[in-house]
């Protein structure tokens, strides 16, 4: 009980601080974000974030996967390896991991007291820019060889930004806080392609022109190499199944070994690599072949990362809430899409994994989302709506996503809390439908903590009645 109670006073402490991913808005300009305050404070800590290698990725979707594929390839080739990303699925202390294990609330705990000098020395610290500061110490104290760090927000102005990688990685990018980042594509990527350094290699993910002309210009104006994939990388998948999916990936170089590979029927002594992945949806076929060329550049730059760790580290990945099967007969998912690109990347899993099935939608989200956009990509394959809410300070009402799926011509009801929302849903798929849950990662959280908590005893009574 004592180390619950610290463990929380501590996380008081955090969050005492400005957290802007809790204010309902707030405009990204210098006097909010910028770089001056987190370069202090690591400079009193020593600048513990250049004691070892960095891969430094953002984007808008998929950033969190990559990250976590580069992780765990990285642990597989023998690396100590720290991961951070943002925000957390359902504790904390998620936020900063080592080999795949968060750190300790203990840890937590130590760590924050011996940082409160030089933490209470820099005015106007945000809760963001202390626990990034936390992650670059605490991977330092504990000794990592390797460090895969993820975005917060945007990229120029990210707090993460004061590291120097050995490769940058830039994921995918579509609309998303564009009240903060700007309204256009070009305007979005300039501010994610501020992670890019000078003679620092990067990797870009499959991008829509608009966004790939920026990234380039950037690069080149670097001097930072690019690698881009469906360019110098190329893929394909190959099988999809409810436990995972096959990919090839090649060199674009290597095109013609792999038209001799297609037309020996696979007898010929080239192959591509073939990488077995449990995260699903095609987006994350994407994804991996975007950290399997991180990698390979990361090779090129010192890291010791051979194929064989790579397969073994992207078999084994984890990175729950993406199109995550929680249960299969009926189906129940959780997904944490949050703008309409990745509704439309969810929609299209749909349509590959439960084709002809009906939909029961559990729904909630932040207000200063594209709701619009995301209902206009999820309704047209949706029976009905469960509207619900997150504990969360900027989540919109449910009676207001009601009045917005009647927009749609669905029939909508509204129930706050995720638990009974869950149920509801299960009780309206009869067996029959696939009960999916999303609107953003705070819902998946509530949705898969519901889910784990509920007897299967109840779950049986709330599906077993079939018409």
């Amino acid at each position: 009980m004592e180390t619950d109670s610290a463990y929380q006073q501590t996380l008081d402490y955090l969050y005492s601080f400005v957290d802007y991913s809790l204010q309902r808005s707030f405009r990204y300009l210098p006097e909010h974000f910028d770089l001056e305050r987190i370069q202090a404070l690591m400079t009193a800590l020593g600048n513990p974030e250049r004691d070892y290698p960095i891969i430094h990725v953002a984007g808008t979707k998929g950033k969190g996967s990559v990250a976590s594929f580069c992780a765990s390839a990285l642990r597989a080739a023998g690396y100590r390896t720290g991961l951070y990303t943002s925000p957390h699925l359902e504790e904390y202390t998620e936020r900063i991991q080592i080999d795949g294990q968060p750190i300790p609330p203990t840890d937590l705990v130590t760590l924050v007291e011996t940082m409160k000098p030089q933490i209470e020395a820099i005015p106007r610290l945000t809760t963001f820019e202390i626990t990034t500061a936390l992650a670059f110490l605490y991977f330092k104290q504990q000794g990592v060889g390797a460090a895969v760090i993820e975005v917060g927000l945007g990229g120029r102005l990210d707090a993460t930004n004061v590291c120097q990688p050995k490769v940058t990685v830039i994921t995918s990018l579509s609309y998303d806080h564009t009240y903060l980042l700007g309204e256009t594509l070009a305007e979005i990527a300039a501010e994610k392609g501020g992670i890019i350094k000078s003679g620092v290699p990067v990797v870009l993910a499959p991008q829509k022109d608009e966004a790939r002309l920026v990234i380039e210009r950037i690069a080149a104006q670097c001097q930072a190499p690019l690698t881009q994939i469906g360019r110098d990388y190329l893929f394909a998948r190959v099988a999809h199944t409810l436990e995972n999916q096959t990919l090839l990936v090649w060199p674009a170089s290597d095109q013609w070994r792999l038209d001799t590979f297609i037309e020996s029927g696979g007898g010929h002594e080239w192959e591509p690599v073939r990488l077995t992945i449990p995260l699903l949806g095609y987006h994350q076929v994407e994804n991996a072949a975007t950290a399997y060329a991180a990698l390979q550049v990361a090779r090129q730059a010192g890291f010791m990362v051979d194929e064989t760790a790579i397969r073994q580290g992207f078999s084994e990945v984890y990175w729950p809430a993406r199109f995550e099967v929680l249960q299969r007969f009926p189906p129940v998912i959780v997904d944490s899409a949050h703008n309409r690109d990745s509704a439309e990347k969810l929609r299209r899993a749909l349509d590959d994994y439960f084709p002809g099935y009906a939909v029961i939608l559990v729904f909630g989200a932040s207000e200063d989302k594209d709701i619009h956009g995301m209902f206009a990509e999820l309704l047209p394959r949706v029976r009905q709506v469960v509207a619900t809410k997150s504990v969360h300070p900027r989540a919109i009402e449910p009676e207001v996503l009601v009045e917005m799926v009647h927009q749609f011509g669905r029939p909508a009801r509204a129930i706050p809390q995720v638990e009974a929302a869950l149920e509801e849903a299960l009780g309206l798929a009869e067996g029959e439908a696939v009960v999916m849950v999303t609107g953003s990662i705070f819902v998946a959280a509530s949705a898969r903590q519901a889910w784990k908590a509920m007897p299967g005893e109840k779950r049986l009574q709330l599906i077993g009645n079939r018409k």
